[in-house]
């Protein structure tokens, strides 16, 4: 049963939490405005879209994103005051254990863990897909898919190549289809000049190929101009962003992943950073929380100035270690799961250090 002191506590974290919130988001709505109103007037988008197409989705994607930082600067905030106040001596000299004193902290960070789980998990999925087609119509620069020697497997024993994908043709270069039977042997080749995608059947034409079907030492070879075929393919596959494994949910995520570990994507390691992201930011919220505590609940000469100067420079370095370690995973192929969780292994030591030496 919460006692006084818990809905006091409880009242102060979340009430902090979310003015800081609401303030942050105001002044990030402003900057975002004066940055893209110029494009939004170019492109003519509606007043109605650009508020509650983009705006208003915008807002739990950017709140959610930095929840951690905002929580933690939270804490620091009034906690650094309550200790000011010599409140916190107070409290621990009636009796209170510092153990006990953090259990509405905990309550606090649990909640808004809960809710980050949901938002990155279910409801932000959803608002990013009107978010990110709002900014391809009025915001950003048209689509250009820049990879090369794109290498793909479409079924169990078939695989595809070309050199580029032309997005504005639905067309790609330099075709060519394998197919190997149950041994692993090549059994059919193709080779083309390019394929491209004929939307009124629903299906792929291939031009000017030469097909190859082998049968141990006896070869078939057959030459055309033109071939209408059916690929486990669709020209959508190429002409996606980074950014739309955003607008997929928690299980969707995973079923796509596991599509694209088959088919041999080279955006493996992408998807699976943004999988563990999702639920390494609310686990953020614990070690932040518990950093925040130890270091502000000692009163110092320096004061609040002092706990959230020292509170910024963690957080900053929390963010920009999370980003180091999920672009070295990009970079080196080091396992996605390892440079998520990382930065919360050693705030989380961190944060023990300082729960140790904070005043008991």
């Amino acid at each position: 049963m919460l006692k006084k002191l818990d809905i006091f506590i409880i009242k102060k974290f979340l009430g902090t939490f979310f003015f800081t919130l609401l303030l942050i988001i105001c002044i990030v709505i402003v900057f975002d405005i004066s940055e893209k109103l110029e494009d939004f007037i170019e492109r003519h988008a509606p007043l109605r879209a650009i508020a509650f197409d983009y705006y208003l989705n915008f807002i739990p994607y950017f709140a959610n994103m930095f929840s951690p930082l905002f929580i933690f600067i939270s804490v620091i905030f009034f906690t650094s005051k309550m200790a000011g106040n010599s409140e916190i001596v107070a409290i621990l000299a009636s009796g209170v254990s510092f153990n006990r004193f953090l259990r509405p902290y905990m309550i606090c960070a649990s909640f808004l863990a809960v809710i980050s789980f949901y938002l990155n998990n279910f409801m932000i999925p959803d608002a990013n897909k009107k978010r990110l087609e709002f900014e391809e119509v009025y915001y950003r620069n048209k689509f250009r898919n820049i990879s090369q020697n794109i290498h793909m497997q479409i079924d169990k024993s078939t695989y595809i190549y070309m050199t580029n994908f032309v997005v504005d043709m639905n067309m790609g270069n330099n075709f060519s289809i394998e197919r190997f039977d149950d041994d692993g042997k090549l059994e059919y080749k193709l080779l083309s000049d390019n394929v491209t995608w004929d939307s009124i059947n629903n299906q792929w034409t291939i031009n000017n190929y030469v097909e190859r079907y082998i049968d141990g030492l006896n070869e078939t070879i057959k030459k055309g101009a033109r071939k209408d075929t059916v690929i486990n393919l669709k020209p959508e596959e190429f002409k996606r962003r980074t950014s739309f494994i955003t607008t997929m949910d928690m299980f969707e995520l995973d079923a796509f992943i596991e599509e694209a570990k088959f088919k041999g994507s080279k955006q493996i390691v992408n998807y699976e950073i943004e999988k563990h992201q999702r639920g390494a930011y609310p686990f953020a919220t614990f070690v932040l929380t518990l950093i925040g505590v130890s270091i502000s609940s000692r009163k110092v000469r320096g004061g609040i100035g002092m706990h959230i100067g020292l509170g910024l420079v963690i957080s900053f370095s929390y963010i920009m270690f999370m980003q180091v370690s999920s672009t070295f995973a990009v970079n080196s192929g080091a396992p996605a799961m390892l440079a998520v969780w990382i930065p919360n292994v050693v705030y989380t030591l961190l944060a023990l250090y300082l729960l140790k030496k904070a005043p008991k």
